[in-house]
């Protein structure tokens, strides 16, 4: 008998900006991210400051922007879907772009090109029997908030905001069940840009000196520069948290049929030693994560959080009647993605800023990836069950996945053993996690076809089940092939999770 319940929705991830292409075809307007610009292999772009949005914009010509070619879904959704389908998926991730509806943000009436096509999307997965599980707000923002709203800073961005959410469900409520509102919504601590639209100005200085490769140096800010860092991302968080709840009311009202959850990043972190000091770091980190989903599921602040913002001098401009609206818009089922734990020290001069996604320290008892994020499937399990005391809700697994460098073989294949062992641990923890009393009920493993690299902004990295023929560059013939994981995954399927060899 199978571990996994009979109606499991197998399937994989992706996201608009970084899959769907076709820029500025049929009326598409461009996002803040569509102007995070390459800068080289393993070299973060997200963390964009004010000159490097000066410098997009003045050297757009020149520059290269991936997220606005994606790997072409755009024109390509017919096959795509269907490779899908061979895969035997139940379930497929995906985002729509608020810019491809409401090009600018501003408009009052969406384009009807943007509208139909993700009508043909969704008719095309329901033509295998695959389920659509649509993420609102997947990062992306249309650049005019960026530019001069100050991002989800601005209270001013809500109601068009609200406009475009609520298109979403009056248009595609009969077509789409599963709705996720922000994805990943504490990035916005981790990084501003990526996560709100925010500009910085000068934190890249001391964090991002020219050259640095891997995570920024956060412990190099000045004090005054973080505070900062923590005012205008919380203050946006707070305006992300309304909105959600907003739509989530507003859903549960109009369209009963769906059912909607949040999206948070989840990484499990060990204390570095069993000292005191380093234990209650390690708790405050937990409570920290912990209270993106207290927020959108409890639906109020959690009195920790509170007090942390009090420690911190954090100051936030409440939006009116704002505890009525979180109450009201609480979520029917927590939604996460988990690539890898981390560890924590109380030590001054090591400790890393609260909520940071990479860590410097390292688990001696792990495995690292090429990428250096350390491979943990049992904090999973630990984690799954935490989630479950916590907030007794439905749970679903939205990303999990191991990013390589990969080249086909003078064969033209891709032997991605290293995928296939990172994902069976996984599945297996997930599995463990299940018989413990975990009501998981979907899991999708990001970038089930190759697409752009969130931290990268590159194709190099590359997660998929399938390889697409593009390069950082954007040369390539953008065809698509099988890896050796797509029979696998396609077996684990087949299986309900249970072939694993």
């Amino acid at each position: 008998m199978t571990r996994f319940p009979e109606n499991f929705l197998w399937g994989g991830a992706t996201s608009a900006a970084q899959y769907e292409g076709g820029r500025c075809e049929d009326g598409k307007g461009l996002s803040h991210l569509d102007y995070v610009y390459y800068r080289g292999p393993k070299i973060p772009c997200n963390f964009m400051m004010k000159k490097d949005l000066e410098k997009a914009i003045s050297e757009e010509a020149t520059l290269n922007f991936p997220n606005r070619r994606g790997v072409d879904f755009y024109h390509r959704y017919k096959e795509d879907i269907a490779l899908l389908a061979e895969m035997g998926f139940k379930v497929f991730r995906m985002s729509v772009s608020w810019t491809r509806l409401f090009p600018t943000g501003l408009e009052e009436t969406p384009d009807p090109e943007g509208v139909a096509f993700y009508h043909n999307v969704f008719r095309e997965l329901h033509k295998y029997g695959i389920e659509p599980l649509v993420t609102m707000i997947h990062y992306e923002m249309p650049i005019i908030f960026a530019e001069k709203y100050d991002g989800w800073v601005s209270p001013e961005i809500i109601p068009y905001c609200m406009k475009y959410l609520k298109f979403l469900i009056d248009e595609y409520k009969d077509e789409v069940k599963y709705w996720l509102t922000f994805n990943e919504i504490n990035m916005v601590t981790a990084v501003p840009w990526l996560g709100g639209g925010i500009v910085l100005d000068r934190y890249g200085e001391f964090a991002m000196p020219a050259g640095r490769k891997g995570p920024p140096n956060l412990n190099k800010l000045p004090k005054e520069l973080l505070q900062r860092w923590d005012q205008l991302s919380h203050q946006a968080l707070h305006h992300q948290y309304i909105a959600s709840a907003m739509i989530v009311k507003y859903a549960h009202d109009t369209a009963p049929g769906c059912l909607i959850g949040n999206m948070f990043n989840l990484h499990h972190l060990y204390a570095e030693t069993p000292s005191p000091e380093d234990e209650y770091r390690a708790h405050e980190e937990h409570e920290f994560n912990m209270s993106f989903c207290d927020v959108m599921a409890k639906g109020y602040y959690p009195k920790w959080l509170l007090s942390y913002y009090e420690k911190n001098g954090i100051q936030i401009k409440w939006y009116d009647n704002y505890e009525t609206i979180l109450a009201e818009g609480k979520v029917d089922f927590i939604s996460l993605s988990y690539y890898l734990s981390a560890v924590v020290t109380a030590d001054p001069e090591r400790q890393e800023k609260i909520g940071q996604f990479m860590r410097q320290l390292k688990n001696p008892y792990l495995k690292d990836s090429e990428f250096g994020w350390q491979i943990d499937p049992t904090a999973l399990r630990i984690s799954l069950n935490d989630l479950r005391d916590r907030f007794g809700l439905p749970i679903f697994i939205a990303e999990n996945g191991l990013g390589a460098f990969e080249k086909p073989d003078e064969e033209g294949k891709i032997h991605d053993d290293y995928r296939i062992a990172y994902l069976r641990e996984h599945i297996k923890a997930l599995a463990d996690a299940i018989e413990d009393g975990v009501d998981v009920f979907g899991y999708t493993p990001w970038g089930c076809i190759d697409l752009v690299s969130c931290s990268l902004v590159s194709m190099s990295k590359r997660y998929g089940f399938v390889y697409v023929d593009a390069d950082d560059e954007g040369n390539g013939t953008y065809n698509r092939s099988r890896k050796d994981s797509f029979w696998w995954y396609k077996k684990v399927i087949a299986s309900n999770g249970e072939d694993l060899d």
